[in-house]
């Protein structure tokens, strides 16, 4: 509210200070936790920062993205490529050849479901070696409900 009053020359400074003052607090942490032993730099020392790969998402959303990514929710199209390889390793395994067809529907669906959110058309000609590989390992037969 304070900030919104202020001309923007006085709100970039402001903003610094701010960013100094948590920059300063962080320091003084980190200092007492290296005095006390709470933190330990010998596999992390003089190493370089691991590469992040938010290239794609815009830099006004990064910040939104890194906290929920911390606290375990993932983009849709990460839930969908998730789920699509859980249904490719039952696929591997499964031995009952109705539930075999349900899933290959499933998956399928899903595959579709994520071409559609990254915006691709849908290219069956280029799937046909994998649907090609599916139906050499399922032979159908009438499943009958017991």
């Amino acid at each position: 509210m304070y900030l919104r009053k202020l001309p923007e020359s006085k709100k970039r400074a402001t903003h610094t200070i701010m960013i100094e003052a948590i920059w300063l607090i962080a320091e003084r942490k980190i200092r007492e936790a290296l005095h006390e032993g709470r933190l330990q730099v010998d596999g992390w020392r003089n190493k370089p920062l691991p590469a992040r790969n938010d290239s794609l998402v815009p830099p006004e959303l990064r910040m939104a993205h890194k906290i929920l990514k911390n606290a375990g929710y993932l983009p849709p199209e990460i839930e969908t490529r998730k789920e699509i390889q859980q249904i490719e390793d039952l696929l591997l395994t499964c031995e009952d050849e109705y539930t075999r067809v349900k899933q290959i529907k499933k998956l399928n669906c899903l595959i579709l479901k994520l071409n559609t959110m990254k915006g691709e058309t849908v290219n069956i000609e280029g799937q046909d070696e994998y649907y090609r590989k599916i139906v050499e390992r399922i032979s159908i037969k009438k499943h009958t409900p017991e």
